[in-house]
């Protein structure tokens, strides 16, 4: 886009924050019964989604420090949900990897949002489903920005 932003363009900008803010507090309410803080959650889909990783490239990702990141890891080991295992390149470092229960966790959680947002869906138009079809790329563009 570049150059200086319209007036109409800003109000976009802002109703799209906000909308989007809006709908994503509402599918993090529908989520699996569980123990899990947000941010373990965030954790556990980032391995999921990245695979193994360091402590420090969680903390990277996750824009944490890393000694939070750390009491983070040690949470989410003590509930059997990540395991550290030795770097294979670097014996000073470990790799922190999500088990099989943090997977089965994701995988239900995501059914459940998918779900949810399915039945959300529903009562669009069939023009507002469109429009949402072809916005979704472009979201998931500025979400990886």
């Amino acid at each position: 886009m570049g150059g200086r932003i319209s007036e109409d363009d800003l109000a976009t900008v802002t109703t799209l924050r906000a909308s989007v803010m809006r709908l994503a507090r509402r599918l993090r309410h529908q989520r699996v019964e569980h123990t899990l803080s947000s941010t373990e959650m965030q954790v556990l889909a980032t391995l999921s989604r990245t695979g193994p990783a360091t402590p420090g490239e969680l903390a990277r990702q996750e824009h944490v420090q890393p000694p939070s990141m750390t009491r983070i890891i040690a949470l989410l080991e003590d509930k059997g949900l990540v395991r550290r295992d030795p770097h294979p390149q670097d014996r000073r470092q470990v790799l922190v990897i999500a088990t099989e229960p943090a997977a089965e966790i994701l995988e239900q959680s995501r059914r459940l949002r998918d779900a949810w947002l399915a039945d959300l869906v529903g009562e669009l138009t069939e023009e507002e489903w469109a429009l949402v079809r072809s916005a979704a790329p472009v979201l998931e563009r500025l979400a990886q920005l």
